[in-house]
């Protein structure tokens, strides 16, 4: 035997109220929904119907109630049976010989969210000559349909709703809101909406609806400031025909975090869904903010975001490419602006260059980068010095751009957000374009070797040196080298930098970890760090004259600090005790005396 499920409209409405809307403010919107799907339909008949929707908040009507009155196409007893009182059912079907398509509603549960800030729903509704209707509903799931009582009746088709207020919702029936909430939500469409005698309607949308439409960037700008509250960069006419979207991208002013979305401005039907829709566009776009009016794209249950469909899909990537063309657009007709722009929002561009040749070539002739012969372009620092030779982290541009400037070598610092990547990919776009990353080496080869003779009398020296800083595990060589202000230098390969980590994780793992560790580092091939001492720096030579092996030892010690620091390498615990013992040994031997 089937039976019928018992719904029990309270805990419906609690559901609503809790998961489904994310605010009672959605009242208006579903009246106001309802409204204009009654209007367009009756319209579709009489084409020259009024098109007006009145709100009555509680001050007109003096009763407590809210009234939202239409001139829509209104209801039969029968429609109202079926229609009124079956949760779920749309009343946008095609019972009254429309497609869906032409209506705003979806679901078919605009006025039952009513609920969420009144305890009883009156309807009077009139269907071209037919007897006016009254159905009244109430949030504990009874209703009563009757004709309407002598007095009551409509003298033309439409609907009127009344609202009853609950006692905790006074509050969202107070005129400055429900006529704020009018203008958010229905400012666009193109019917008249007042609230008491204010006109909350504005017209048709501020941008182009037509392709080929004139745009008055001014207005546009005007709408931003007013609307979104800011002056855009710069503003790009949308539209997208397969989902009836037409509309505008307004480029920040201010950077932005890459990491934070930009919630975009979104009308269906010319309905506001959303004032901060995700997903509209792709992820690199963060520098743009949309407002958009779109009538195929499909709303989730809420009516309160885009869902997610093939549709969406294929609009994300419609915008984004007109993004880029714009972008496109500045780099051959107004680079001063395209350099403009780049100085706010340079990370999106990089982030799309990164998988987008035409913005890898834009970044390539526009961008300037930071490079150890001045800020430069990759096109310009090509075109003067060929290889593009570049450090890939800004502590390894940092170590050794003075050093390689001196040795005539140019150096890109890759160390920003993207840099590295994008010169690494370069080649896929031009296959003339030769990188090549910086290796210490670089340098060391070019480092000019002492004559045979001064080298054979200072091996004294380099082994003292040699045992002062054999516990850090760095390797000491005397070379001659610019700039000769720059005493000592210390160098490490990807090799030996791999190879410190391995040791300093091998002191902290455990016994198991530890034999892992060590099982890699014994395939790995040795590789120290070196302090490469300056032989024309006067300094040095002065340290390499001294006979006394404990001073030797200090000074070595201080100069491996010093070379740290100036180098921004990262400070071990014990290359900090070395560093303190070390001041502490010579500021002992400057300052000779008795305890």
């Amino acid at each position: 035997m089937d039976h019928t499920f018992q719904v029990d409209l309270r805990g419906v409405v609690d559901l609503l109220s809790h998961h489904l809307y994310g605010s009672p403010r959605v009242y208006v919107r579903e009246l106001l929904q309802n409204a204009v799907d009654a209007i367009t339909a009756r319209r579709a008949t009489e084409p020259d119907a009024p098109a007006l929707i009145r709100v009555e908040p509680p001050e007109l009507t003096g009763d407590g109630t809210l009234r939202v009155h239409d001139t829509g196409i209104g209801l039969t007893e029968a429609q109202v049976h079926e229609l009124l009182a079956t949760i779920g059912r749309s009343s946008k079907r095609d019972d009254l010989g429309f497609s869906r398509h032409e209506f705003l509603g979806q679901f078919g549960i605009g006025l039952l969210s009513c609920f969420l800030v009144a305890d009883e729903i009156r309807v009077l509704t009139r269907h071209g000559d037919q007897p006016t209707v009254r159905w009244t509903g109430h949030s504990d799931g009874r209703y009563a349909v009757e004709l309407a009582a002598p007095g009551e009746e409509r003298g033309e088709p439409g609907t009127t709703v009344t609202l009853v207020p609950r006692r905790d919702a006074e509050q969202w029936y107070a005129t400055p809101t429900v006529t704020e909430l009018a203008r958010l939500f229905g400012s666009l469409l193109p019917v008249t909406v007042r609230v008491g005698d204010v006109v909350t309607t504005a017209g048709p949308p501020p941008w182009p609806t037509e392709p080929g439409a004139p745009v008055d960037r001014a207005g546009l700008i005007r709408y931003a400031r007013e609307t979104l509250g800011f002056d855009p960069f710069d503003v790009l006419p949308l539209s997208v025909p397969e989902a009836g979207l037409t509309g505008v991208a307004f480029v920040l002013p201010e950077p932005v975090n890459p990491a934070a979305r930009t919630g975009h401005r979104v009308y269906l039907k010319r309905m506001l869904l959303t004032e901060h829709a995700d997903g509209l566009l792709p992820d690199w776009a963060f520098f743009a903010h949309c407002v958009v009016d779109a009538s195929e794209l499909r709303p989730t249950a809420s009516r309160e975001a885009l869902y997610e469909d093939t549709l969406l899909t294929a609009v994300r990537e419609a915008l984004g490419d007109q993004v880029r063309g714009w972008l496109v657009r500045l780099a051959k007709h107004d680079p001063r602006r395209l350099a403009e722009f780049l100085q706010v929002h340079h990370l999106g561009v990089k982030a799309l260059a990164l998988h987008d040749d035409e913005m890898l070539r834009l970044v390539d002739q526009w961008w300037p980068m930071d490079t150890n012969v001045g800020t430069l372009t990759l096109a310009e620092f090509r075109a003067r010095h060929g290889l593009i030779r570049y450090a890939a982290s800004l502590d390894e541009f940092r170590q050794l751009a003075a050093v390689a400037a001196a040795q005539d070598l140019a150096v890109v610092n890759g160390g920003y957000t993207y840099d590295t990547e994008l010169i690494e990919r370069l080649p896929t776009i031009d296959r003339s374009v030769l990188i090549e990353r910086l290796e210490s080496s670089d340098l060391t080869t070019r480092f000019d070797t002492l004559d045979p003779q001064v080298e054979l009398a200072l091996r004294p020296f380099l082994a003292a040196a040699q045992r002062s800083l054999e516990r850090t595990g760095c390797e000491v060589v005397i070379r001659a080298y610019d700039p000769v202000s720059l005493p000592a230098l210390y160098l490490i390969s990807r090799s030996a930098a791999f190879n410190d980590q391995l040791a300093s994780s091998r002191d902290r793992a455990d016994e198991l970890w530890g034999g892992v560790l060590d099982a890699l580092a014994a395939s790995t091939p040795p590789d120290r760090p070196q302090l490469v001492l300056n032989h024309r720096n006067p300094l040095v030579r002065r340290v390499t004259t001294l006979t006394d092996p404990q001073l030797v030892g200090l000074a070595v010690e201080a100069l491996y600090g010093q070379a740290l620091l100036l180098g921004h390498h990262p400070i071990r615990a014990a290359d900090a005790a070395l560093l303190n013992s070390s001041f502490l040994g010579l500021l002992g031997r400057a300052v000779p005396g008795q305890e």
